[in-house]
């Protein structure tokens, strides 16, 4: 019996080659589609769950609410480690990272073996106590992981960095200099294996030791500041409820609490009120941190399922076509289902035949969408910006695909089966059903809902490509367009970076020359304070915000325009006590003549000469931060202001002066345009993805109305011959074949457009500055709609207006 359905199933398969084809490639594009999301989610979801404890390792997270706005972030004082393993016989280990690059040598480091003589540009180094490798468990390649970190000044580095700078070598024991400072060597204590890829610390390849580092005196037992990410190991069986609730009272009450108190802030109890800690479990957060703000780049749970979602309406759409094709030619199987139930079939019979034709359409859909998604992997790695592989070695996957080709076969067959089954052989032989011939309610909703989805889809990649637009062409109060970035300059000595802007300037092609890391880019250096007016520091709540080190020509090089008061300068002496701050912090800080105010952050009192126009220092999705620039030399990155058309020949002369300066390391350098834009490289990859995914589902669903509009055009030829013999034109009807498909699609620009109005205002609820979403986005997008829908339909309907009606009708 199954071999007469599968015979049967491969009979109808090359008898309507057409169909078959629409179906099988419609079903494959969506499997594809399906295949390649699956395979980003599954990445995505798998981050940090490779370590042997991973079910109870946490990391700390700090909550503060302040006037209904929750702000999350991760950075706790240097002591906070220490207490919660000393205070809490829940905490079996604690440990505590320390990346951020306001710190010497965290970020970024020129190294060198210290038997050579090169320098070679590194990222990814993070201080961690010895206590982070006995969380994490991470394998070692060399040396012992209970010891690696124990000793001062020592280092542990991944084994990709290890056969980088020591080939063939077991390089524990030796050294190391960083930024060229012999003054204070490190030494390998251990050689890890690298941290996978589904990590959030993958990013780090050397873990300098936290053992007895203090950055400034008194630092490591500061309950003031906070520069510490801090990781605890529970004892099992701990409830983290009530552990999170006993943690934030005892931290409080027992460290943050007195010390403000001693500090003689007032309101010390009503600040701490607003704060309470919570654990994050180390797998969740690649996914959910989107909203707390750290030092680790990471995922983002709401493009999981918004993709995920992608996915599976791209899969509808090519289920929605094979059972609107299968019940459109439900009148050419009329016949066929009659005649076998007058010899004795019996429906059950019919519905697994119809359900064969359904499984062998699915399996050849699949075969086929696997191999398209392998052809298309490697272009959905660059806009994914991923390294995903099939995993064909996995033992899962052959079952995986085979259980999904039928659980979606029998899903797209079974109405189909049920419909074409229940055909009653009186009814049919006397040719009164002809119900294939109409458009079924059923099948009109299936047409709407592709339509709808591929609207919705339109509208938000429209809308995605005008804020990213927006975003890069606003105007941001400073200029980054011929800025070139001379990066890893620290090494060569504050006088030498002097020189070397001094010689620089003198080049014909630079305008301006400026030493300052901090740069209103993400990535750049950044140190957050909080702001007084001088004498109310412990009656009054301070203003949050940064404070940057910058020269005398940094203004100028990066076309900031101060709108009161003066630029620093080296001619006078007082400016090392003098700041320049922005309209925002004089708001905040209720100055409304700012210039010659003073201002404290808890460690100086400073005089303000001069007010910088705003300008946006982080991402666009936020607001203008409050921020002050005092008068310094921050050295790791030379900022060029190039003047000259010639770019090639200007960069060769700033290269061949870099060499002059700095003979053992090559000249390391970026533009500001570049990496202003890399700040929303997320935002570019979502509208490629989605412009692909929307190509994807107008195609899809056009090809099943191309078969419907073929397959409608065939059942009316006789009515077509008639009208074209009383005088009908190829205009009329083509409109007459048209008119039907374009009602279905006005019908899907009703429904999607507020749809896709909601979802992108809930996107757009990410950014502080954002377009408005025009009508002309809707309109725009409907027309293309209708467009694709006309240009599908009309090939056939002119094909069968063009038909001579003597064929059509002589068939009678």
């Amino acid at each position: 019996m199954i071999r007469n359905y599968l015979k049967i199933a491969l009979r109808q398969l090359r008898k309507q080659k057409l169909y078959a084809a629409i179906k099988i490639g419609g079903f494959a594009m969506g499997i594809a589609a399906c295949l390649l999301i699956g395979l980003y989610i599954r990445n995505e979801t798998s981050y940090d769950r490779s370590y042997p404890d991973v079910g109870r390792i946490y990391r700390v997270i700090g909550y503060y609410n302040s006037d209904g706005k929750v702000e999350k972030g991760t950075d706790w004082p240097a002591p906070m480690g220490k207490a919660l393993k000393a205070d809490f016989p829940e905490v079996e280990i604690s440990g505590r990272l320390m990346p951020n690059s306001l710190f010497d040598k965290a970020g970024s480091n020129e190294l060198r073996r210290a038997d050579k003589m090169q320098n070679t540009y590194e990222e990814g180094f993070t201080y961690a106590d010895q206590e982070m490798l006995d969380i994490l468990k991470l394998p070692m390649v060399y040396g012992k992981r209970e010891i690696a970190l124990k000793e001062p000044r020592t280092m542990v580095i991944s084994k990709r960095k290890a056969d980088k700078y020591f080939p063939g070598e077991n390089p524990v024991g030796k050294v190391i200099f960083l930024n060229n400072d012999k003054q204070h060597p490190y030494s390998i204590g251990g050689v890890m294996q690298d941290i996978p890829e589904t990590s959030h610390l993958h990013n780090f390849d050397f873990l300098l030791t936290l053992k007895g580092v203090e950055f400034y005196p008194g630092e490591q037992n500061n309950w003031d500041a906070s520069n510490y990410p801090d990781y605890i190991l529970l004892r099992p069986g701990t409830n983290i409820a009530q552990f999170e609730k006993k943690m934030t009272n005892d931290i409080i009450k027992n460290y943050y609490l007195p010390v403000m108190l001693k500090d003689g802030i007032k309101d010390a109890e009503k600040q701490v009120a607003k704060l309470s800690l919570r654990l994050q479990a180390v797998p969740d957060i690649n996914l959910y941190s989107y909203d707390i703000y750290d030092e680790t780049p990471h995922g983002d749970i709401r493009f999981i399922w918004l993709f995920g979602a992608v996915a599976g309406f791209i899969l509808i759409i090519a289920c929605i076509n094979f059972i609107n094709l299968s019940t459109a030619k439900s009148a050419n199987r009329a016949k066929e289902v009659g005649l076998r139930k007058v010899v004795g079939s019996l429906r059950s019979s019919l519905i697994n035949q119809f359900l064969t034709e359904s499984l062998i359409y699915s399996f050849f859909s699949f075969g086929l969408g696997i191999i398209l998604a392998q052809l298309i992997l490697p272009y959905f790695n660059t806009l994914a910006s991923k390294q995903l592989t099939m995993p064909w070695n996995e033992w899962w996957l052959i079952p995986t695909l085979a259980l999904s080709a039928f659980i979606v076969g029998i899903v797209a067959g079974i109405y189909p089966a049920f419909y074409l089954s229940g055909f009653k052989p009186v009814q049919v032989l006397k040719g009164s059903i002809s119900s294939g011939s109409k458009s079924s309610i059923l099948r009109n909703i299936l047409v709407v809902f592709q339509f709808t989805t591929s609207i919705i889809l339109i509208i938000s990649t429209f809308v995605i490509y005008n804020q990213m637009h927006y975003i890069l062409n606003k105007k941001i109060g400073f200029d980054k367009d011929q800025v070139m970035l001379i990066q890893g300059t620290n090494t060569l000595g504050d006088n030498k970076i002097k020189n070397l802007k001094t010689e620089l300037a003198k080049l014909s092609a630079v305008k301006s020359v400026s030493i300052s890391d901090y740069l209103p880019i993400n990535g750049a250096k950044r140190n957050g304070n909080t702001f007084h007016n001088p004498g109310k520091e412990k009656t009054e709540e301070g203003v949050g915000g940064q404070f940057w080190q910058i020269d005398d020509t940094y203004l100028k090089t990066l076309g900031m325009k101060l709108i009161a008061g003066r630029n620093f300068s080296y001619n006078v002496a007082s400016d090392s006590a003098a700041v320049i701050i922005n309209q925002t912090l004089a708001k905040r800080l209720n100055l409304k003549y700012p210039v010659g105010k003073q201002i404290s952050n808890g460690g100086g009192t400073f005089r303000v000469i001069g007010v910088v126009d705003d300008f946006n220092f982080d991402s666009m999705r936020g607001a203008i931060d409050p921020l002050v620039l005092h008068f310094g030399l921050s050295p790791s990155i030379v900022s060029v202001k190039v003047s000259s058309k010639d770019m090639k020949s200007a960069i060769e002369n700033i290269s061949a002066l870099w060499r002059q300066y700095s003979p053992d390391q090559p000249i390391r350098y970026t533009f500001l345009d570049e990496q202003f834009a890399n700040m929303y490289a997320d935002v570019q990859r979502t509208g490629s993805i989605f412009t692909s995914f929307a190509i994807l589902a107008i195609i899809i669903a056009c090809l099943g109305l191309f078969a419907l509009s073929a397959f409608m055009a065939e059942q009316r030829s006789k009515e077509i011959g008639i009208r074209k013999v009383l005088g009908a034109t190829v205009t009329n009807i083509t409109r007459l074949l048209s008119f039907d498909f374009v009602k279905l699609v006005l019908i899907a620009i009703v429904i999607a457009s507020p749809i896709a109005w909601w979802a992108m205002n809930k996107w757009l609820q990410d950014f502080a500055y954002k377009i408005p979403i025009s009508w002309w986005i809707f309109a725009l997008s409907g027309i293309i709609a209708i467009a694709i829908a006309l240009f599908t339909v009309s090939f056939q309907s002119i094909k069968a207006a063009l038909m001579n009606p003597v064929k059509s009708l002589r068939s009678e």
